[in-house]
């Protein structure tokens, strides 16, 4: 099946200048074109796009995407390298999500701890009243 750059963009979630851009500095081999001339993506291209997408997700700079990109189109030979870029990319992404492990972890107790000033607070009032 062939998609349009519109429903290309629509299905994954990027703009249509983002492929434009993706495939201007190689992030994307450029798609086939119909018998219009017009842009004709695949699903092998859908998920690529998804796939960079994912990267982009987790931080991971456009030059070095680039990088595991142009390995990719180099084929079985690179696959040491682009396993490796994708193991220091998810040592990253594991440091950043102990990161907020640690924030997330902060702010529990602080909610907590307003949490039991604030029925602290209002059992004081009712006592007071009672």
């Amino acid at each position: 099946m062939a998609y349009s750059i519109a429903e290309a963009a629509r299905r994954s979630g990027l703009s249509i200048d983002t492929l434009r851009y993706y495939e201007r500095i190689k992030l994307l081999d450029p798609p086939a074109r119909d018998s219009a001339g017009r842009r004709a993506y695949s699903e092998t291209d859908l998920a690529w796009l998804q796939f960079l997408t994912k990267l982009r997700t987790t931080g991971m700079p456009i030059r070095r995407m680039r990088e595991y990109a142009t390995l990719r189109r180099r084929g079985a030979a690179t696959a040491g390298r682009r396993r490796a870029i994708l193991v220091e990319q998810r040592r990253s992404v594991a440091e950043r999500i102990a990161e907020l492990q640690s924030c997330l972890d902060v702010l529990d107790y602080k909610i907590t701890n307003y949490e039991r000033l604030e029925h602290g607070h209002a059992a004081g009032i009712q006592e007071a009243s009672a």
